[in-house]
Formats: structure tokens, sequence, C-alpha cells
């Protein structure tokens, strides 16, 4: 059996929004320059992976046609 003593729910609550709230004021949050620069660099990123992507499979989907119409 827990040896803690019973807390009331509501008590409970409020001290771990109460707690919540202090870490929350310690984080240091990026400026808005830096979120917006890491944002587009997340989204270029994700354009040149999209590209580099859809050329493979096109060069693979190319390569795997020429070895179909060798079969035939």
């Amino acid at each position: 059996m827990s040896t803690q003593p019973k807390t009331n729910p509501i008590t409970w609550l409020v001290k771990y929004f109460k707690e919540a709230k202090e870490e929350v004021a310690k984080i240091s949050w990026p400026s808005r320059n830096t979120t917006v620069r890491y944002s587009i660099v997340v989204i270029v990123l994700c354009l040149v992976l999209a590209v580099f992507f859809a050329g493979f499979d096109w060069i693979l989907s190319f390569g795997l046609q020429k070895l179909i119409a060798l079969k035939k």
C-alpha cells in the first residue's frame, strides 16, 4: 500500500497548474525572427526532399519499366 497521504483532487489540480505556470515562465522562447527563419529552413528542406524522392521514384520506375520491356 502507498504510504503517501491522500490529497484532495481539487487541491492537487490547483497545485499542478500553479507549478506548470511557474515552469512555463522559465522557458526561453525564440524570437519572431528566429521562428520565421527556422520555419523557412524546414519548408525548403521538405521541398528539397520531396523533389529528391520524386526523382528517385521516377528513376526506379523507369528502370523497372525497362526491365519489364526486356522480359517481353
